[in-house]
């Protein structure tokens, strides 16, 4: 990878390299774009087969986040961190005590929060060296574990896809095929239980569907048949690229909304959907409840203001599908127009002030 050329081509800002050798800490941090605020986005593990592959993971993450984080509406830019390493081996107190004296060096222009491989512990280790972190123990005045508010994102997201796909939010009757009953996905099956919805599940832990099974009366399905059920949602709340070649023929769900990350298996799945008139929801955007929810804690963490934060997903969901109803373009190219506009928006504003304080310094001089 040429990276100063990747890094001008998708407008990144800044990457930060980081290791200490008493601890084994291999870590990159890419701030993708800080026009709106501090760049937030979490801390992720895992065992990288090449540095290069763990850049060019970061910097993927770093851009999603900025989307992402525009999106919902949030003042935050995009910016995401790798560390190189087995998070079932290789982790140690140094470790992560020094990543965190790393993102102090940064003086809050990127915040950091748990991903994949890292935990509300691993949080807390890191706030011994930093405040610029978030995602800790509620001990500490914090949100801690965040998946129930990310399933009421995805709950209240799938009402506004039910509006528009089927003229009302209510889901009281509706079938829902639920694939993956994690811990986001179980409170999301809860949500929509208590509103009278049908739910179909699956997923590799029997365990978790045995549990949905009781408690919700859901119909368990196996793996590779969830696609092809009779249902009106789809919800993919597991693994990522499920909307595929193989699978887009088997559906019948007029809508695909869920709090899986990286749905589409190709952008141009997306306009296959949309072809096929199955309304698809950008997960990017209606998963966002997840980081909402930390985000409110660098005011001080009150959850029932995160919440209304949270219900503002349906207003988002709306207007992704406002925007590609009124420039004919799928739903996943409509949710980055709108995050691009949210940016560009402000940039414009900031432009704007600077050359105004340019006139005025220049008529006092």
């Amino acid at each position: 990878m040429k990276l100063f050329s990747y890094m001008e081509k998708y407008d990144y800002e800044q990457v930060i390299i980081c290791q200490d050798q008493l601890s084994g800490l291999k870590a990159i941090i890419a701030i993708h774009d800080t026009t709106l605020g501090p760049a937030l986005g979490g801390t992720r593990m895992w065992n990288y087969q090449s540095e290069e592959e763990a850049l060019e993971d970061a910097l993927r993450l770093a851009k999603g986040m900025t989307y992402k984080n525009a999106a919902a509406g949030l003042n935050l830019g995009g910016g995401k961190t790798v560390i190189i390493g087995d998070p079932r081996t290789d982790k140690n107190e140094e470790m992560f005590r020094a990543f965190g004296r790393y993102i102090e060096g940064l003086n809050g222009r990127y915040i950091t929060a748990e991903d994949v491989g890292t935990t509300v512990e691993d949080m807390d280790t890191i706030h011994e060296e930093t405040d610029y972190v978030t995602g800790i123990s509620p001990a500490f005045g914090a949100s801690g574990n965040p998946s129930p508010v990310t399933a009421y994102g995805v709950y209240v997201g799938i009402k506004a896809a039910a509006k528009e796909a089927f003229g009302s939010d209510q889901l009281h009757g509706k079938t829902v095929a639920v694939q993956g009953v994690g811990n986001v996905a179980y409170h999301l099956c809860r949500h929509l239980h208590e509103e009278g919805a049908q739910l179909i599940v699956t997923d590799l832990n029997r365990e978790a569907v045995q549990r949905a099974v009781s408690e919700f009366g859901a119909r368990a399905v196996d793996i590779d048949e969830i696609y092809g059920v009779d249902c009106d949602i789809f919800a993919p709340c597991a693994l990522g690229a499920v909307i595929n070649d193989q699978t887009i023929p088997q559906l019948k769900a007029k809508v695909i909304a869920g709090a899986a990350n990286n749905q589409l298996k190709e952008d141009r799945h997306g306009n296959v959907v949309q072809e096929m008139g199955i309304l698809y929801v950008p997960d990017y955007v209606i998963n966002a409840g997840g980081v909402i929810n930390v985000a409110d804690e660098l005011n001080g963490y009150n959850r029932d203001r995160a919440l209304k934060k949270v219900e503002g997903i349906y207003q988002n969901v709306a207007k992704v599908f406002e925007i590609s109803n009124r420039d004919a373009i799928p739903t996943y190219q409509a949710a980055d127009r709108m995050a691009e506009e949210r940016i560009a928006r402000l940039r414009r504003s900031r432009r704007q002030f600077l050359q105004r304080e340019r006139h005025i310094l220049s008529r006092r001089d």
